[in-house]
């Protein structure tokens, strides 16, 4: 399984940005997905899931509200809508790749140890 985020950059405060994440290599749709953020020297801190259909999603505490995930099987396609963007949001995104059985608890969706595959991160940058 191949995963490759976009959508990263430079972003004012307030800004809403959409990240998007293209997996190959396996059907999206054996997978549940989802989205992680790291900035420099600190550990990896869970953002989003969704779960293989789509009917099921998790969030993070610090962006619950602001950030929507979806994704669309078809098309092999993730995406994760940023609104409201702070400074504090600038960081690292990755998206992530789990067998869809295995997210079933939103305690299994927020562990970095439950997803198998790791895009290479697409940088984000909050600033004025």
């Amino acid at each position: 399984v191949q995963l490759q985020a976009f959508g990263g950059g430079l972003v004012q405060p307030g800004g809403f940005p959409r990240l998007s994440c293209e997996v190959s290599g396996r059907p999206l749709s054996d997978l549940s997905m989802g989205w992680f953020r790291q900035a420099p020297g600190k550990g990896r801190e869970f953002v989003a899931a969704i779960s293989w259909s789509g009917s099921v999603t998790y969030y993070g505490d610090s962006v619950e509200g602001r950030f929507t995930i979806s994704r669309d099987n078809a098309k092999n396609t993730v995406w994760l809508q940023m609104d409201s963007l702070k400074p504090e949001d600038t960081d690292v995104y990755y998206c992530a790749a789990a067998p869809w059985q295995r997210i079933d608890t939103s305690d299994r969706a927020t562990r970095r140890e439950t997803y198998d595959h790791w895009g290479q991160g697409t940088q984000v940058t909050v600033s004025s």
